[in-house]
C-alpha cells in the first residue's frame, strides 16, 4: 500500500508502516515488542535491589554533551522540518520530544541535592517538559 504525502516541494510516495513491512508480520512484531516490555518490569526489580545507591563514572561530561548535541540536532532539524512544511517534522518532533523528557529525567535525578537540585527542577519544569510538549503536539497534530 502507497500513500501520496504532498509536500510543498515534492510530492514522493510514502509507505505506510503496513505497507513497508508486510500487513502479516505486524502482529509479530507488536507481540515482540510487547513481550520485551513486560519483560523489563522484573529486571527492574532486580536492578531496583541491586544497583549501587553510587557509582563513579567515566566519561561522565562526554555522556551529557553527547546527550545535549543529539538535543540540539533533534530540535534544530525538527524546525527545520516544521518550516518547510515537511511531514517528516512529525517524526523528528517525536525523537526530539522524548530526548528531552530523557535529559529532564536525568538531569533532576543526578542532580546533588540544594541549589542543584532547584536549578535542575526549573529547568525541567520551565523549559525541558514544555518544550517536550510542544514537541509532542507537533508529532501528534492532524495533517490535511
Amino acid at each position: 500500500m502507497t500513500l501520496v504525502v504532498p509536500g510543498p516541494r515534492t510530492s514522493r510516495p510514502v509507505r505506510t508502516v503496513a505497507g513497508a513491512l508486510g500487513s502479516r508480520r505486524l502482529p509479530r512484531m507488536a507481540t515482540v515488542l510487547t513481550g520485551a516490555g513486560i519483560a523489563l518490569v522484573p529486571w527492574m526489580v532486580v536492578l531496583a535491589k541491586t544497583l549501587p545507591a553510587s557509582t563513579e563514572v567515566s566519561h561522565w561530561s562526554t555522556a551529557w554533551v553527547g546527550l545535549d548535541a543529539l538535543l540540539a540536532v533533534g530540535l534544530t532539524g525538527t524546525g527545520v522540518l516544521v518550516r518547510r512544511g515537511d511531514p517528516r517534522a512529525a517524526q523528528a518532533a517525536a525523537a526530539a520530544g522524548a530526548v528531552l523528557v530523557v535529559d529532564a529525567w536525568f538531569d533532576v535525578m543526578m542532580a546533588a541535592p540544594g541549589a542543584e537540585f532547584g536549578v535542575a527542577l526549573g529547568l525541567a519544569l520551565v523549559a525541558e517538559l514544555p518544550m517536550a510538549a510542544l514537541c509532542a503536539y507537533i508529532a501528534l497534530r492532524p495533517r490535511p
